[in-house]
């Protein structure tokens, strides 16, 4: 079993930068691809950025892509999001994942990631 714990989260304004990071523990993890993912009431769960085992390969959401930096320490076993020039609809519980399968792709699909944290509310005023 792997367990992941995200970190960073809180209150920010129109702006502002945050960066929330997720702790792996249990298993080692530096094999797979990690994600981050949020969600807000009432909508699906949705892709943010991901970023394979080595850091070789990072992919991001259109609504994130030139703001949001995606990187990880598998030394440390974490992983991490620099989130800059935050705006109100990022508004969301961000969430980070784990894909159990040795692959070189960063899937966006939700189904494709095992192991999940258990979320931090990040919200961003006006």
């Amino acid at each position: 079993q792997v367990q992941l714990v995200e970190s960073g989260g809180g209150v920010v304004q129109f702006g502002d930068s945050l960066r929330l990071s997720c702790a792996a523990s249990g298993r080692p993890v530096n094999s797979f691809t990690m994600s981050w993912f949020r969600q807000t009431p009432g909508k699906e769960r949705e892709f943010v950025a991901g970023i394979t085992w080595n850091s070789g390969r990072t992919n991001y959401a259109d609504a994130v892509k030139g703001r949001f930096i995606i990187s990880r320490d598998n030394a440390k076993s974490m992983l991490y999001l620099q989130m800059n020039s935050l705006k109100p609809e990022d508004t969301a519980v961000y969430y980070c994942a784990l894909n159990w399968k040795p692959i070189v792709q960063i899937p966006s699909a939700t189904n494709e990631y095992v192991y999940w944290g258990q979320g931090t509310q990040v919200t961003v005023s006006s």
